[in-house]
């Protein structure tokens, strides 16, 4: 892009003659009017381009209000209606003793000496959970999720029947029940099993019906607290000021690196406004403290835009393990009685390669930093201990976290 200089538009910008008429001359200076504002136009967008916009982010992604959360709520239940693949009652006693509970419950009563020989493989026991969102009110529905607790194959086909579901206190606030809606599928025969996805466990949309309600404490007192995502005090300053910028100086105050505190209308749709103009409220995002996140079970790293390296020098062997098994026939002399014996001899190889020494540039920036370990060659799983290493010698400025 061509941006003319100063010194370009001085000489490019036409001269009034001298002795020109007044007409000619007023002319003349709308030509330059013209042409000099055309020309700042073009410097104030070529200047823009080489202006990032601040990262802008709304208080809803940041924080949520304090005491509006789901609560978890969870059931024993049965499952019926497989086709052959419920539990072995054998092995699960208690999914017999279940059947019979609920036989009684609809007036069918066994004998003793029955229920415990009762062959179900049609029927299998599961936990149910779900949640229970903030002012959630009775009548609403809610999705369920549905476990196998015992050694049923397929939950595939099966209705959850009525099940309560129970809150930390112990309360029913929902009932449960329908169709089974299970992702996985599965086929055997002659001995041959294939199984794609989970079998044991599935999903009942709009399953349960609320029967109870959760208190809030949203309209009490003349404040209500905002709570933070992570605790960062930056980012409860920046909320607060953010806050005190739209709704008036003395509305918000930070009270620790996670909580602010707001004060708020007092009648309810007054505050409901209040607290949906506030979650709207965008602010510059602080940089998040530098952290690299590993996964040791599935090799994973993740390192955030501010994790640096200083200047380092590595050096990392791998090491190899090479287990061989080779089948030795052992014959015995002829007319000695003896028999022919197969043995297995193990053989082990331990290999080291040589470890070269990698010098690791000052990295200031996370893309120098994924160049400075792409260039060790190193494997997912070598980097967990690389990585390791660098943060006790000192030369990681990151907090280390293993999943």
């Amino acid at each position: 892009m061509y941006t003319p200089s100063l010194r370009a538009l001085r000489v490019a910008s036409p001269t009034p003659l001298q002795g020109a008429t007044p007409a000619a001359r007023l002319s003349r200076f709308r030509g330059v009017s013209r042409s000099g504002f055309a020309a700042l136009a073009a410097l104030a967008v070529f200047l823009g381009l080489w202006v990032s916009p601040a990262h802008a982010i709304r208080i809803k992604e940041l924080a949520a209000v304090q005491g509006v959360r789901t609560n978890q709520l969870t059931g024993y239940g049965l499952v019926v209606g497989l086709d052959g693949t419920g539990d072995q009652t054998t092995q699960m006693p208690y999914t017999t003793q279940s059947v019979a509970n609920y036989l009684q419950q609809l007036g069918i009563v066994l004998p003793d000496n029955r229920a415990s020989q009762l062959q179900l493989k049609n029927v299998a026991a599961v936990i149910v959970t779900a949640q229970l969102p903030a002012f959630a009110q009775p009548g609403q529905t809610l999705d369920v999720n549905v476990s196998s607790m015992g050694n049923a194959k397929s939950l595939k086909g099966g209705l959850l029947v009525v099940t309560p579901l129970r809150g930390a206190d112990g309360e029913i606030y929902a009932l449960a029940q329908g169709n089974l809606v299970v992702g996985g599928a599965g086929a055997a025969a002659g001995g041959s099993k294939v199984q794609i996805n989970h079998l044991s466990a599935g999903r009942v949309p709009n399953g349960a019906q609320v029967e109870r309600a959760v208190p809030s404490p949203l309209l009490e007192g003349e404040s209500v607290n905002l709570g933070l995502n992570t605790t960062d005090f930056q980012t409860a300053r920046r909320v607060a000021l953010a806050i005190d910028r739209k709704m008036g100086t003395g509305t918000a105050r930070a009270i620790d690196g996670r909580t602010i505190e707001v004060r708020a209308p007092t009648e309810s749709n007054a505050r409901v406004g209040f607290l949906a103009e506030l979650e709207e409220i965008t602010l510059d995002q602080a940089a998040p403290a530098a952290k690299v996140v590993i996964n040791a079970r599935t090799g994973s790293i993740v390192l955030n835009q501010s994790v640096t390296l200083g200047p380092c020098a590595i050096a990392h062997g791998n090491l190899s393990v090479t287990i061989s098994s080779t089948p030795v026939i052992s014959q015995p002399a002829p007319l000695s009685g003896g028999r022919t014996v197969v043995a297995e001899q193990a053989s082990i190889q331990i290999k080291q390669e040589p470890g070269i020494l990698i010098q690791v540039p000052n990295s200031p920036q996370l893309s120098d930093v994924v160049r400075a370990l792409n260039a060790l060659g190193a494997t997912p799983q070598d980097l967990l201990a690389i990585l390791q290493a660098i943060k006790a010698s000192g030369a990681m400025n990151a907090e280390l976290e293993v999943i």
